[in-house]
């Protein structure tokens, strides 16, 4: 994939070559970061239960844009909130998926709160009491990239989105680490990146599996989006699904594992 390396990490430190530039930053319709894995990655879908749930294989549009959203607050680069909400909004993001992604599955102790159905038949119940829970993690081969339609961000978006990114450093549930490792333009993602079902028909493409991920609604506000505001989700509107075509497949199951590799990655 042919690319103009805007260097924030030194070539050498990547080990790889730099490419010859066959289109400007300006022309180029794809920004695309690219993140090392440095720990495992676990993101439920958001049907799932808080006890059970298959882990995603990537992250969401929605986890990734909430995760810009955090960094650009947390480290002062985002000015108004709300207007940054809005412009990711209408932001296309397609994820580029590892060479390899491996799945075991584990049970743990966790602390539930219990029911208030249940405190009020018997007031001397704890808030919180013991239970088990499945937990899926996913341990990454190869770099994640999170690739911005230009065509759907303006000009300030891009620029923030450039400033942002060396400060993001986890994506989904917390400790899903990453390390930036730098951004390229693109014109055409290749075959590695994930496609919306409605975009492209899935027999179209080979080597891959259907997964819903969500992402910002047309009418997403901070105020909604914001974990700590008593404002009300409301699906199609702030926060919605999309069946999305992702190049992963089974490649090798055994007790306790799913090892999926997207197309070439076993030769």
């Amino acid at each position: 994939m042919s690319a103009l390396l805007l260097e924030d990490v030194a070539a050498s430190d990547l080990d790889v070559k730099p490419k010859p530039a066959r289109h400007s930053l300006e022309s180029a319709r794809w920004l695309v970061f690219r993140y090392a894995p440095v720990a495992l990655f676990s993101l439920k879908l958001s049907r799932a239960t808080s006890t059970a749930g298959k882990t995603l294989l990537v992250p969401t549009p929605y986890a990734v844009k909430m995760a810009f959203v955090d960094a650009g607050l947390r480290h002062g680069l985002a000015g108004d909130a709300d207007e940054l909400v809005k412009a990711l909004a209408k932001a296309n993001v397609r994820i580029g998926v590892p060479r390899h992604a491996c799945v075991t599955g584990t049970i743990q102790m966790v602390r539930q709160e219990t029911r208030q159905i249940e405190r009020k038949r018997n007031p001397g119940l704890p808030w919180h009491r013991a239970n088990i829970a499945m937990r899926e993690f996913v341990h990454y081969q190869g770099d994640l990239r999170l690739a911005f339609d230009r065509d759907t961000c303006n000009s300030e978006l891009a620029v923030l989105l450039r400033q942002v990114a060396p400060a993001l450093n986890y994506l989904g549930k917390r400790g899903s680490f990453f390390q930036y490792l730098g951004y390229s333009v693109e014109q055409h993602l290749d075959s590695t990146f994930t496609q919306a079902v409605d975009k492209e028909p899935v027999d179209s493409i080979a080597g891959g599996h259907r997964a819903t991920l969500d992402d910002f609604g047309a009418g997403a506000t901070f105020d909604a989006l914001n974990s700590f505001s008593p404002t009300e989700i409301k699906w199609e509107i702030h926060r919605r699904f999309v069946e999305t075509f992702v190049p992963l497949s089974a490649y090798n199951t055994g007790p306790g594992f799913i090892h999926y590799c997207r197309p070439g990655a076993i030769l």
